[in-house]
C-alpha cells in the first residue's frame, strides 16, 4: 500500500520492556502491505548520533553529569530530526523510533531529577516542534524487566547498571507522561508478544486513516 503521507511512531519504555520486538513485528506488518518503512533508534542512526550513543552508554563514563547526559541526548536527536526523520516523512514513509523525547523526560527528567520545564524546552528546541504522531508505551515492572535483562549475554550498559530504583522511577515517569498526552497508547508488557502485535498494528491503522 502505497501512502501519500508519513506517520512518526515511536516505542519506549523500560529497559527488557520488549520495545525491539514489537518494533521488529510492526515493520514486518507494514513492509508486507507495501508500506515504506524506516526503522530508527535513539540515540544513534546517524553517524554523528552512533558516536554520541558510545559516549553515553560507555561504562567508563559514569562519572557523566545529569546536565551532560540530557545535552547529549538532545544534540543527537537534533541530528535525527534534520538528517533522517524529516526528510523520510516529507517522502511519505512510516517512521518508527525506537526511543524519542519521551525518553529524556522519564529518564533525565523523572529518574535523574533534572527540571521537567528545562528538558520540555530542549525537546522543542532540538526536534524544532516536531512529535510523534503516535506513541506505544510498554509497560513492565523494574523487577521483571530486570530479569529479563539478566538472561541477556553481555555486559550491561551504563544506563542498565542503574539497578532496580532507577528503573523503578523511570517506570513511574512514563505512566505520568501517558496520563498527560492522548497519542501515548500504555500496553501491559507482560502480555504475550504475538497479542501485543496485533493490539498495535491495528492501533497504528485506526491512527493513519483518522
Amino acid at each position: 500500500m502505497q501512502m501519500d503521507k508519513g506517520l512518526f511512531v515511536t516505542f519506549e519504555g523500560i529497559d527488557g520492556c520488549g520495545k525491539t520486538t514489537q518494533v521488529t513485528a510492526l515493520r514486518k506488518s507494514l513492509e508486507e502491505k507495501g508500506t515504506k518503512v524506516i526503522i530508527i533508534r535513539e540515540p544513534g542512526a546517524t553517524l554523528i548520533g552512533e558516536k554520541i550513543r558510545s559516549i553515553l552508554l560507555d561504562n567508563a563514563n559514569c562519572g557523566m553529569s545529569s546536565e551532560t547526559e540530557v545535552l547529549l541526548y538532545e544534540a543527537a536527536r537534533a541530528q535525527i530530526v534534520n538528517e533522517v526523520i524529516r526528510p523520510a516523512l516529507r517522502e511519505g514513509k512510516v517512521v518508527i523510533c525506537d526511543r524519542f523525547y519521551d525518553s529524556s523526560v522519564a529518564y533525565q527528567g523523572y529518574a535523574r531529577g533534572l527540571s521537567l520545564e528545562s528538558i520540555d524546552s530542549l525537546n522543542r528546541f532540538a526536534t524544532g516542534g516536531l512529535e510523534p504522531d503516535l506513541t506505544f508505551l510498554l509497560d513492565l515492572p523494574a523487577e521483571a524487566a530486570w530479569a529479563r535483562m539478566n538472561i541477556r549475554e553481555g555486559c550491561h550498559d551504563r544506563l542498565e547498571i542503574e539497578g532496580l530504583g532507577f528503573m523503578d522511577k523511570v517506570r513511574a515517569g512514563y505512566l505520568e507522561l501517558a496520563g498527560k498526552h492522548a497519542r501515548i497508547i500504555t500496553l501491559d508488557a507482560m502480555s504475550p508478544a504475538a497479542v501485543l502485535a496485533e493490539y498495535i498494528d491495528r492501533k497504528f491503522w485506526e491512527v493513519f486513516n483518522t
